[in-house]
């Protein structure tokens, strides 16, 4: 299995998201090679849900869009397999909630999930306590299991959350949904500084990192910045020419981190 996280000391990662499905499959695939050809580290792939608690106004709206053109699960993996006939390198994270996944059947998820090309899954609504089930499955399949800690996790149960985690950890750097605005760069130094305790693999950090400027400003304390609503506006924002719109954004932002 290949590593999510492939990058020599000191550099650092820019991670991705789109939501699949959103505008269109077809558009989706045309995105993922966007992303990858203009420096994007790690694919973040949301699955779409109809109940997306943590996403703000911007992805719920994505869910929404790839929900109405009928998008299931089946789908973004079979999105993934097609992006995978010619780009074998740039690691894909599935991004979602664990109903899909649990009504597919764990094993048959991450077998499929393996044969099509995955090589991390976070699920926001499964807690450490409940993840077991899932985790086993993927591990079986060779497939990283990538669990959030929030601002207000406290430092045993980031020590647990360490335990179990592979591939990277996603530090959510404030209270709130994906697309929020009030980033405090300082807060998060301190936090990443008690992560850093614990947790022995890579730390990324997400939410509400919106253009060069905070990117730069996280990528100087984290190992990776992931940027989703600020992606998903500009596909929103550009239809029709979405892929060139969104390649632009991505290459600033690669330069920035």
């Amino acid at each position: 299995m290949k590593r999510i996280f492939q990058h020599p000391q000191g550099r650092k990662a820019l991670v991705t998201y789109i939501t699949a499905g959103d505008p269109n499959l077809e558009t989706t695939l045309e995105l993922m090679h966007s992303l990858a050809a203009n420096g994007a580290d790690i694919i973040e792939l949301g699955v779409p849900f109809s109940d997306p608690m943590a996403d703000g106004p911007t992805i719920q709206r994505a869910a929404e869009r790839a929900l109405a053109n009928g998008v299931s699960l089946k789908d973004v993996l079979e999105t993934v397999r097609r992006f995978r006939q010619s780009n074998q390198n740039t690691p894909v994270v599935l991004m979602g909630y664990l109903n899909p996944i649990h009504k597919m059947g764990y094993a048959e998820f991450a077998h499929a999930a393996a044969r099509a090309g995955v090589d991390g899954v976070l699920t926001v609504d499964s807690p450490i306590e409940t993840i077991a089930p899932l985790q086993q499955a993927l591990k079986a399949e060779h497939i990283d299991t990538i669990f959030l800690i929030a601002p207000t996790t406290g430092e045993s149960r980031i020590a647990e959350i360490a335990k179990l985690a592979s591939g990277f950890v996603y530090y959510v750097s404030l209270k709130g949904v994906t697309g929020s605005s009030q980033l405090d760069t300082a807060e998060v130094a301190e936090k990443i500084a008690v992560l850093r305790r614990h947790v022995p693999i890579p730390i990324c950090v997400g939410f509400g990192i919106s253009d060069a400027e905070s990117a730069r400003q996280i990528a100087a304390v984290a190992d990776g910045v992931v940027i989703g609503s600020r992606i998903v506006k500009e596909i929103e924002a550009n239809p029709g020419r979405e892929s060139e719109a969104v390649g632009k954004l991505v290459k600033s932002l690669k330069e920035a981190v």
